[in-house]
């Protein structure tokens, strides 16, 4: 696999660092993660557990190996020095400062290790201790849930930890540019990413409308902000996307929900005119699709080459053929949990999926694999 011979020391807990560290693994590296003796803190977020194992946990570690060091204790700091020297890479997510308190901060094993790749995940940045690093803070810290939500309702947060979620992946996306780095240079690269940056780079043509005009954007709901038609729309049924996304695809779509006065009215004549006569615009156009069906609509825009999608719940989507065929629901065997799902790797290498070597691991599973195998140690040398 890409990754195969890269060793990565995860000292982080919860999400955003986690995914990272799952990202490698699934990309081939042989992730040790470091827990304390209570455990990750998502060992205990639930419901639901599947067999005393939590979902949470069980969603983002695996293809790691588990073990425990209480790094409170000087033995156990020891060990985990030694570990990184025999480690390609580091990723943690405490608060700032934590490391450097335990003498295993960047500064300090870089010196000892010149080659290592260093990573710290946090809220707000290493400068900002205090600050809570939590993803539901974050999206609002970084203007996020002010733009998602429908008109005249309150600031809502994206259905899923996206701070957290987008943190980890940019986190693993500059480990995997400093590994490339380090292979011509010999030297490793320190990487500080902060879920409020991670989620102000989400905001692309939002921050361009908004430096461009210096105008705020606002809840837009389920449109978008440049183009029209291009959202949801009510049917008989239910709703459905469409993305119309150029003037002659508008008159192709007008032809298709059989509205051609839509495309001859003179207020719909640009994209631009759309946009300033959307609502409007998108009442006619639902005028004509309360008419039909979801699965007719459908069918119809496949037709005229209309982009346009239905509305699934997750249920649906993790069934759908398309999810089925991209392998993006799996299962594996958990020593305790047993048969679980996972959702699959998003890349195709080579035309496959990226396998699932290991399950989630129990709590401490490979300590005594990793002292031995790793440090040629036992657990005993933890003790102190």
């Amino acid at each position: 696999m890409p990754l195969s011979g890269i060793r990565v020391l995860d000292f982080s807990h919860a999400l955003a660092g986690p995914y990272c560290t799952m990202l490698l693994g699934d990309l081939g590296a042989d992730v040790i993660k470091v827990e304390p003796p209570a455990g990750d803190h998502s060992r205990q977020w639930g419901p639901p557990f599947i067999n005393g194992e939590s979902s949470y946990f069980l969603s983002v570690n695996r293809n790691k190996r588990s073990m425990v060091l209480d790094l409170k204790s000087p033995a156990a700091r020891g060990v985990a020095e030694e570990l990184a020297m025999v480690s390609d890479v580091v990723v943690e997510n405490f608060k700032p400062g934590t490391m450097a308190r335990l003498g295993l901060d960047a500064e300090k094993l870089q010196g000892m290790k010149r080659a290592l790749v260093y990573a710290s995940i946090s809220g707000f940045g290493q400068s900002q201790p205090t600050l809570a690093g939590y993803d539901q803070i974050a999206q609002g810290t970084s203007g996020m849930m002010s733009v998602n939500a429908t008109p005249d309702n309150p600031p809502t947060k994206v259905g899923v930890p996206i701070g957290d979620i987008t943190a980890g992946m940019f986190a693993s996306q500059a480990i995997l540019a400093a590994l490339v780095e380090r292979s011509t240079t010999g030297k490793g690269r320190y990487i500080d990413v902060a879920l409020n940056d991670s989620l102000l780079a989400l905001f692309t043509y939002q921050a361009g409308r908004f430096f461009a005009s210096g105008e705020v954007p606002v809840q837009e709901g389920n449109h978008h902000a440049t183009i029209a038609p291009y959202g949801t729309f009510a049917v008989s049924d239910g709703f459905i996307n469409v993305a119309v996304a150029t003037d002659v695809q508008f008159v192709r779509f007008c032809e298709a929900i059989h509205a051609p006065e839509l495309a001859a009215d003179t207020r719909f004549a640009t994209n631009a005119m759309r946009q300033a006569a959307r609502s409007q615009l998108v009442g006619a156009i639902e005028g004509h699709l309360r008419e039909g069906t979801r699965a007719e609509w459908l069918a119809r825009f496949e037709q005229f080459g209309i982009p346009a999608g239905p509305i699934l719940d997750i249920e649906e989507a993790f069934a759908s053929p398309l999810a089925i065929e991209r392998e993006m629901r799996v299962k594996i065997q958990h020593p305790k949990a047993g048969e679980i799902n996972q959702v699959g790797a998003p890349w195709k290498i080579d035309g496959r999926s990226s396998a699932i070597r290991m399950p989630p691991p129990l709590l401490g599973q490979h300590t005594a694999e990793v002292l031995s195998e790793l440090l040629h140690r036992n657990a005993g040398d933890l003790v102190g």
